[in-house]
């Protein structure tokens, strides 16, 4: 059984190629299987880096999935294309997950993420911009994601290319002023092609976000400020796909998906409990996790 960069599916799942880009992978069975290899060795990396973060990269890895699995035109062949989409992870303190979902789709070297926040590393805790092809902003500071987005959206359509933006953010970064003036440039600005996808797991790094601001509704808020808004399981990959395609059929407004998630998805010792915000599993959590995922 082929083995991926340290993890092995625990059954004959595992592609023949060494990653999860196969025609295969877009599959549901496919994609559920690309999410368990890529929790497990975030799992992995956060023990190994001793990093914290961990439940917030966990909540959104179907959404990555989702996104990168037959959505995105992102590929190892047009990464320096200027008619690539660009996906910007917002919340940069998730960015193992978009590492992660990097290497396991093909497009960045495992050798390269296994140096994950180590010194001299391009991959740091939080991404810088251009570290590995890819990545696309400093997502570090929270709140600027949307708006950087909003320009590279803009510059799409002055140069007259097609590409799609995407932008994912967290629910307490939704705190952030500046999340709300990028809200409400974006449809003024007609920006057809541009989707933010909120993941929504109901915490933030000191309590519940609903308890810290008032964030309901979510999606009337978007829908006030002139977006095509929308709530979804945010663990449902098939449906999050189908959200994350409405500006390709024809939706004319800028599309908010409001994504329902659980922070530390997939280890039950993790899963909606903000002490994960900070702690590092060690060594016996990690065998746990694997195990729970399926993993070997």
């Amino acid at each position: 059984m082929q083995k991926f960069a340290g993890i092995t599916p625990s059954s004959s799942e595992a592609p023949t190629n060494g990653t999860c880009h196969s025609n295969v992978m877009d599959s549901p069975s496919g994609m559920e299987l690309a999410a368990r290899l890529i929790r497990g060795k975030l799992v992995e990396l956060s023990h190994r880096a001793k990093t914290p973060h961990l439940a917030s990269a966990l909540s959104c890895v179907d959404i990555l999935v989702a996104a990168y699995w037959g959505v995105l035109d992102i590929r190892a062949d047009n990464l320096k294309s200027p008619q690539r989409d660009r996906f910007i992870i917002s919340k940069g303190h998730a960015a193992p997950a978009l590492y992660a979902t990097l290497a396991f789709r093909g497009l960045l070297p495992f050798e390269v993420l296994d140096t994950f926040a180590r010194p001299g590393s391009p991959l740091a805790e939080q991404p810088s911009p251009g570290c590995v092809p890819g990545v696309e902003w400093a997502t570090g500071s929270l709140g600027h994601g949307l708006g950087a987005g909003i320009g590279m959206a803009l510059a799409a359509r002055i140069k007259k290319l097609s590409y799609r933006v995407m932008v994912l953010l967290g629910d307490g970064e939704c705190n952030e002023g500046s999340v709300w003036e990028a809200a409400m440039f974006a449809p003024k600005m007609g920006l057809k092609g541009l989707t933010v996808i909120i993941d929504f797991n109901k915490w933030q790094a000191t309590g519940r976000s609903r308890d810290i601001m008032a964030l309901d509704s979510l999606r009337d808020k978007w829908e006030a400020f002139g977006w095509a808004a929308f709530e979804v399981d945010g663990h449902d990959t098939r449906a999050l796909q189908e959200l994350m395609k409405l500006p390709e059929r024809g939706e004319r407004r800028p599309v908010a998906i409001i994504a329902h998630t659980v922070k530390g998805r997939g280890v039950d010792f993790m899963e909606d409990d903000n002490n994960w915000h900070y702690l590092v599993p060690n060594e016996e959590q990690v065998a746990s996790a694997h195990r729970q995922l399926g993993l070997s």
